[in-house]
């Protein structure tokens, strides 16, 4: 058989990357494990600082509020801070096994995790009713072929089986 000198060579392109990201089934189940663990730190702070009475009653402003945001914002860096900045990881993700990544492998920076990847969905999610929509988006661009969330593109960030 004759060859053509001007031909391409050729090369196994397979996609590598898919093998390794993590399923959707995995990132939903990390999520679950830490809301629970910050629902288990948050709702009796909020029992103890009398937020419910104050909400069933209408007491609840924007200041309130705002406040409530940031010390669940803090509550979380303070749960979650260790393990996002020694392997980009929470607790969920660590019993998973699954990890966050940038898009060429390497672990993000703690400064990317959380001002591109966490603070801006926690300060989307406050604006009402658009937060709420914005949070809908955010979880269902999941569903893409690269299964990056919103907060995914936003850090250009993905997340990877260990």
């Amino acid at each position: 058989m004759e060859s053509n000198p001007y031909q391409a060579p050729g090369a196994n392109v397979a996609e590598t990357v898919e093998e390794q990201l993590a399923g959707r089934g995995e990132r939903l189940v990390a999520a679950i494990i830490d809301t629970i663990i910050l629902l288990a730190i948050l709702l009796p702070m909020m029992f103890a600082t009398g937020y419910f009475e104050q909400a069933a009653r209408g007491e609840v402003g924007i200041g309130k509020m705002i406040s409530y945001g940031l010390a669940g914002f803090l509550v979380f860096l303070i749960v979650q801070g260790w393990p996002l900045n020694q392997s980009a990881q929470t607790w969920g993700k660590k019993v998973l096994g699954i990890r966050i990544a940038l898009l060429d492998g390497t672990q993000p920076t703690f400064g990317t995790l959380i001002l591109k990847r966490y603070l801006p969905v926690q300060v989307a999610s406050a604006i009402p009713v658009l937060g709420t929509v914005l949070g809908l988006i955010n979880v269902l661009l999941i569903f893409r072929g690269d299964r990056r969330c919103g907060h995914d593109l936003i850090a250009g960030t993905q997340v990877l089986k260990n």
